[in-house]
């Protein structure tokens, strides 16, 4: 294995094998099988260190079928041009793999299966980090049959791949059959199309730092090292990307299962590997190449209709996106008309797109709704829209503040509502620079407040919508680096922000004499972040704070809340509940509107809001005074 040495133990653990001690000997061969004199022992070929020692050398070696990757056989899910052999007889040593790959190409000399006992002449190589056999000669002799190797995770220890990343120490069972007995969470899915792979972790679903715990640079250390010990990949078996049989996909027994994130297997079975990600691309890391029917648990089931209460309902919804112009590769979106268009590449990618969120947004069912991420120009986005939901509902219920342009941006927030149960009081305001300085709307998108009052009986609010600055570039020009404490990037610009937010919705800006403000929208901080615990100083009270694990969006396989409900505390009373509709973030990528890579158009329901956008709608329920 081609990687570095490993980092120091966690917490005084000691280096090692799986679980925290000396990794588990290598269960018996049945029957026993004894090698000729001169195979050399796969242990040997694998050697204790992160390469073999043999790399080069022409070997024999004698080993039973564990896992069965060829290429051009009857099996046309596992193809990676070869196959796994593991030693017939282990030398037990903790610090050895008696596992290896055979890579015999796309079209092998002798085809073989699991339980085979096979006599094998070749040359060991070192192919991206894994240590492979390339055979002249394979045998078949008798057959016989390996029980895998139990890993209990977190693991002992993390080491550095080729890229510079932590991943966890795993190295003693490369090639190894091998048995996960724990319960394993689904923790990521953004490439389940891509590579075939599916994310896991020990112990839960993992969680951002800073959603539980308070900025701290070393604490976020321990964390992240503490995710590498507990993950680990589960792969598809295949070497081509974006196949057209995505493989985990329906993988449950549940009528009609369809793979969310959060979701549980145990007992998970099959062959280590080290490499990247199909086609020679991802994460360098180590994946499960599954030697068994796999099934997940539906633990996280898919959510119906949001019904939080209350007698009028206010949301926050991210449209990932949502431009009425379509992105040919021409800058002609936009304010100017200038800009590079995002979200549909073509009209057909459009419908799709609006169809999701449409059905997204009759499902909500809420009086107000903030809308984060729509093409910023004079209105075309925003009644692409509101025409769509009217027209799918049958009514011109809903209407919308035309606020036109924002600012420069690309993208602005925008305020819809339903025209028969709420009012627009006055006119709306806006929060950039020219109001309060510390506002950067270089960074921040524009604040857009309006308030509206309930037709049922007169209750009144004001809605604020935000989309404060990504944690995704850097804010260093500014003097506000990443103090690598959790926070990630720009933390000071988001604060500096909520600060001022704060301040100019204390002051009433849309002069509606009533002090029942929300703070909605996507903030870019997790809920123990300095710009949320700067507008809870001011006095204002997070909805989500309370909550356990709160979430709305997931990012490098955590959990976490970006998207927010702040209200005043004079709206708190009158809140009847708050939920995360999570409609989104638990969802693969593969199912939304997009037609790229030539997926499967039928995997698309435009009927289902599931994957309408990768972040979920916060809805609250009132009962207005």
């Amino acid at each position: 294995m081609k990687r570095l040495t490993p980092l120091a133990c966690l917490l005084l653990a000691a280096c090692g094998g799986g679980g925290g001690g000396d990794a588990p000997t290598a269960p018996p061969v049945t029957p026993p099988v004894t090698p000729p004199s001169n195979s050399t022992p796969i242990a040997d070929i694998q050697g204790s260190g992160t390469s073999s020692p043999l790399a080069g050398q022409m070997v024999r070696i004698t080993g039973v079928v564990t896992g069965d990757f060829q290429d051009n056989d009857a099996d046309t899910a596992n193809n990676l041009g070869g196959f796994y052999v593991q030693s017939a007889s282990p030398d037990n040593d903790p610090a050895t793999s008696d596992g290896v790959f055979v890579f015999d190409g796309s079209n092998p000399a002798v085809d073989v299966s699991v339980g085979d006992v096979v006599e094998i002449d070749g040359t060991v190589d070192e192919f991206f980090g894994e240590t492979q056999v390339a055979p002249t000669s394979v045998t078949v002799t008798v057959t016989a049959s390996i029980q895998p190797t139990d890993i209990n995770l977190p693991v002992s220890s993390v080491v550095t791949n080729s890229d510079g990343d932590e991943i966890a120490d795993l190295e003693q069972y490369e090639g190894m059959l091998v048995r996960f007995p724990q319960p394993l969470s689904v923790s990521s899915l953004r490439f389940l199309e891509w590579f075939g792979e599916v994310s896991l972790a020990e112990g839960g679903r993992p969680e951002q730092f800073t959603n539980s715990n308070p900025p701290s640079a070393p604490d976020y250390a321990a964390h992240r090292q503490n995710l590498v010990r507990r993950s680990i990949v589960l792969d598809d078996g295949m070497r081509v990307a974006n196949a057209s049989d995505i493989r985990f996909l329906d993988a449950g027994a549940a009528a009609d299962y369809s793979i969310r994130a959060g979701d549980t297997i145990a007992g998970l079975t099959g062959v280590l590997r080290y490499s990247r990600g199909s086609g020679g691309n991802g994460a360098e890391t180590w994946r499960l190449m599954p030697t068994e029917a796999v099934a997940f648990t539906d633990t996280n089931p898919r959510p119906g209709a949001p019904q939080p209460g209350g007698s009028f309902r206010v949301a926050s919804f991210n449209v990932l996106n949502l431009f009425s112009g379509i992105d040919t590769g021409v800058s002609n979106c936009g304010p100017a008309g200038n800009d590079g268009c995002r979200g549909a590449d073509s009209s057909q990618e459009q419908t799709r797109q609006l169809d999701k969120i449409v059905s997204a947004i009759v499902l909500l069912d809420a009086d107000v709704i903030g809308l984060i991420e729509l093409e910023n120009n004079a209105a075309g986005s925003i009644e692409l829209l509101v025409d769509a939901v009217n027209a799918r509902l049958g009514s011109n219920d809903y209407d919308y503040i035309d606020t036109g342009t924002i600012h420069n941006d690309a993208i602005k927030v925008a305020l819809m509502y339903r025209s028969t149960t709420a009012t627009p009081v006055g006119a709306y305001a806006l929060l950039d620079s020219t109001v309060d300085a510390r506002f950067n709307d270089s960074r921040n998108r524009p604040v857009l407040a309006q308030t509206f009052d309930s037709m049922a009986n007169g209750g009144r609010l004001t809605v604020a919508v935000n989309h404060l600055k990504s944690k995704g570039s850097s804010c260093d020009s500014d003097g506000d680096p990443n103090l690598s404490d959790g926070q990630g990037n720009c933390n000071m610009t988001r604060t500096n922000a909520a600060e001022a937010l704060a301040d100019w919705l204390l002051a009433d800006p849309t002069s509606s004499g009533d002090n029942d403000f929300i703070v909605i929208g996507d903030l870019n901080a997790y809920t123990r972040e300095d710009p949320i615990a700067a507008l809870q100083t001011a006095g204002l009270v997070s909805l989500l704070s309370a909550q356990t694990s709160p979430y709305s969006f997931l990012f490098d396989e955590q959990i976490g809340a970006l998207d927010h409900a702040i209200v005043s505390a004079s709206l708190e009373p009158q809140v009847v509940d708050v939920l995360e509709w999570h409609i989104n973030a638990d969802e693969p990528p593969l199912l939304d509107y997009n037609l790229e890579n030539g997926r499967d158009a039928g995997l698309f329901d435009a009927t289902s809001p599931y994957r309408a956008s990768d972040h979920d709608p916060v809805v609250v329920g009132l009962d207005l005074n």
